[in-house]
């Protein structure tokens, strides 16, 4: 049996090489109907019926050729009797005699038999290939073959011009509930909404994290002596030379405040996530010393001494994910990680000074062996109800 294999596989490499070029919906599928028309000798007209009821957002509906005039191939078509036997049977029909197109002056045009083949999306029927030849002609096989492959094709363009319409319609949707929220959401929340916007959706999950806390100390000490618009500029530049480090980490920053920062670690396994951190803490308290001292050349604050940053680290199991506060006035949105392991890498923040580096007993068991751990003993903690024993990343001086 002739199944026009090679005629076919000939056919749809010159369609795809023609619009490969072309990016609007409407015109590919101008294309398609153009070459399926010229392929079928006897054929009067090609349409394609978008039966999506969506299908008027990604693209607009082809012309029927049959008229005097501009009709949409919807209206011309969409109540014969083929196009309506091949919805109800979710195939392909054949009306062998078909009653000729009433133009809009009342005129007449006999046609002959016509096809309608479904255009199936992930079984639906998004469209219908309607294809009319003249009278007192007939399909043949090499028709049918060639119908059916161009149907297949259009299902390819209708399905991906509907999902890049409904990922262009979430990205609008979430910029405009970040538009919104702008002056309330933290840039990190932006970002991560940016790379997967069903974040600010999802609902939260527990997971193993690593959190640090960074706090800079000689904060209340600046502010009370410098003009808050150079205390500003200071802030500014110290934390600015932390993102690198931090973003190289994989740390996410969460929440700021006038002299200090939280970040999760959460997309590793629990000892590469306090891992992370750690060398996160060691490259910030770096650059933190480079940059005071660069602004000690700039500016005068020996009546301050030079700028360190006291850190906490904990790890353990936290509920992640986004977190609302609804007010009267306003919404803030932010990505947190809440539970005990945040409240302790807060507190051992808290605790530490002189620029050291605290860590709990959970992140001591992980990073066990890769950096000398000093034991500084039990320390009672605000909020928390026992002592809870404190190790140390610096060597005691």
């Amino acid at each position: 049996m002739d199944h026009y294999y090679k005629e076919r596989f000939h056919v749809q490499q010159d369609l795809i090489k023609k619009i490969a070029p072309l990016t609007e919906t409407g015109d590919i599928l101008e294309m398609v109907r153009e070459q399926l028309r010229s392929l079928i000798p006897n054929a009067m007209e090609v349409c394609v019926l978008l039966l999506d009821p969506d299908a008027a957002k990604y693209t607009s509906p082809l012309q029927c050729a049959l008229y005097d005039r501009p009709v949409s191939c919807q209206s011309c078509k969409r109540d014969r009797p083929a196009v309506q036997q091949a919805i109800a049977r979710k195939k392909a029909v054949v009306v062998a005699d078909s009653d000729p197109i009433v133009r809009p002056d009342g005129s007449r045009m006999t046609v002959g038999p016509e096809y309608a083949m479904p255009v199936f999306v992930e079984n639906r029927i998004l469209a219908i290939v309607s294809v009319v030849i003249q009278p007192l002609t007939r399909y043949t096989r090499r028709d049918f073959y060639l119908i059916r492959d161009f149907a297949n094709v259009l299902g390819t363009i209708l399905l991906t011009a509907r999902r890049q319409w409904e990922i262009t319609r979430e990205k609008i949707r979430i910029s405009q509930t970040l538009a919104s929220l702008t002056p309330f959401v933290p840039g990190s929340v932006r970002r991560m909404a940016d790379k997967n916007p069903e974040l600010l959706t999802r609902e939260k999950e527990t997971k193993q994290v690593s959190v640090l806390f960074i706090d800079l100390e000689g904060y209340t000490g600046l502010s009370a002596t410098r003009p808050e618009a150079q205390v500003n500029a200071i802030i500014e530049k110290v934390f600015s030379s932390f993102v690198d480090p931090i973003h190289r980490s994989h740390g996410e920053i969460n929440e700021t405040s006038g002299d200090g920062f939280m970040i999760i670690f959460k997309d590793h396994e629990p000892k590469t996530n306090a891992m992370n951190a750690v060398k996160a803490a060691f490259e910030i308290a770096s650059r933190c010393r480079s940059v005071s001292l660069s602004l000690a050349g700039e500016l005068d604050l020996s009546d301050i001494g030079p700028m360190t940053v006291n850190m906490g680290i904990s790890s353990g199991t936290a509920l992640v994910g986004m977190t609302m506060f609804k007010g009267m006035l306003d919404t803030r949105m932010t990505f947190t990680a809440s539970g005990s392991v945040t409240n302790i890498a807060a507190r051992l923040s808290d605790h530490a000074t002189g620029g050291d580096i605290l860590i709990s007993r959970t992140t001591r068991d992980l990073i066990e062996g890769l950096w000398p751990v000093y034991d500084r003993g039990k320390a009672k903690m605000k909020g928390i109800f026992e002592p809870i024993q404190v190790y140390s990343l610096l060597k005691p001086a």
